[in-house]
């Protein structure tokens, strides 16, 4: 049995791990060996706060009085 991924058996650049979108700062990618954090080469992607991240946490502006 083979172990690696369609990518791999056709040498595409790509990255096993997530990336994770953030609000405030760059993208960041679950996988130490990550060639670039580009949403291209994931798979998966998700929003910091998915995973604790408060830096979406910012304060909305308040909404105009008519």
């Amino acid at each position: 049995m083979n172990t690696r991924c369609r990518e791999c058996l056709a040498g595409l650049e790509h990255c096993h791990g997530a990336v994770i979108r953030h609000r405030l700062h760059r993208s960041e990618c679950t996988d130490a060996d990550c060639p670039g954090p580009e949403l291209l080469l994931h798979a998966f992607v998700l929003d910091c706060d998915a995973v604790g991240c408060d830096c979406a946490q910012v304060d909305a502006p308040a909404a105009r009085a008519i």
